[in-house]
């Protein structure tokens, strides 16, 4: 493993722990030459997702947009950063588990929006109104009343 800092390539493991979800394993590491330390994470590699997009264009799954849409929703709330990880963990569960090679971004969205509303309903109104292109204030007024007769 290449070191962050240096670019060393001789770099060896000092402690070695399951993650949080028992999905990863944490690994410590020590460069042998400039002498920091740095934390690598070892996932079994999934089966390789395909995004099908709106305009039916195919695209490989990046959990990178996901987290950049839940970081934008959650801005200024009281939300951590860990809830945030959990959350975006639980949707790559949930996605996964589908066994699918492909998957339309539609339902991956609704996963997002289920989660979000368990999560925080400012930070829901938030996703929902840039998921469903809410055009106009009565589009947006429709979707909090629907949250609020709940």
């Amino acid at each position: 493993m290449k070191c962050p800092f240096c670019s060393n390539e001789n770099t060896r493991v000092i402690d070695s722990r399951p993650a949080e979800d028992n999905c990863a394993i944490r690994r410590r590491r020590l460069c042998d030459e400039c002498g920091k330390r740095f934390t690598t994470y070892e996932k079994v590699e999934t089966i390789p997702l395909v995004v099908i997009k709106k305009d039916d264009n195919r695209e490989q799954y990046d959990r990178s947009k996901i987290e950049a849409g839940v970081l934008r929703a959650c801005h200024k709330r009281p939300i951590s950063i860990n809830q945030i990880n959990q959350l975006v963990d639980e949707v790559e569960t949930e996605i996964f588990n589908r066994e699918e090679k492909e998957l339309p971004s539609t339902i991956i969205g609704q996963i997002v929006m289920d989660k979000m509303k368990e999560l925080d309903s400012v930070a829901y109104v938030r996703f929902a109104s840039v998921y469903r292109e809410f055009k106009d204030v009565n589009t947006f007024m429709s979707e909090l009343k629907k949250m609020l007769d709940k």
